[in-house]
């Protein structure tokens, strides 16, 4: 059994940052491949960006490269996303997703409930 449970979401202007906390717990996923995804209203949940259990090998959806950051500290078991040049279109829940078979775009079997991001233009 495991969990992972997201914070750090909120209301920020655009151009603002934000940076999203994914704890887990309850197992180790310090070998887990972990990823963030999000669903806007009326949308489909889609990925955003994933990291190799080793924190060497980071991959990201072309929305959001260069102005987001995946990291993860395995001491702590905690995935980051820090997010900045927020637009309004970023507006979405995010969530965390942690794979230990793989490291791919379509997430693993573990998800957390997901933290409401919304970007105020």
């Amino acid at each position: 059994q495991g969990w992972l449970e997201e914070s750090g979401g909120g209301l920020v202007q655009a151009g603002g940052s934000l940076r999203l906390s994914c704890a887990a717990s309850g197992r180790t996923f310090s070998r887990a491949a972990m990823g963030w995804f999000r669903q806007a209203p009326g949308k489909e949940r889609e990925f955003v960006a994933v990291i190799s259990w080793s924190g060497s090998v980071t991959y990201y959806a072309d929305s959001v490269k260069g102005r987001f950051t995946i990291s993860k500290d395995n001491a702590k078991n905690t995935v980051y996303l820090q997010m900045n040049s927020l637009k309004p279109e970023d507006t979405a829940v995010y969530y965390c997703n942690a794979d230990t078979i793989t490291m791919t775009t379509t997430g693993g079997d573990y998800w957390g409930q997901g933290t409401q991001v919304t970007v105020s233009s």
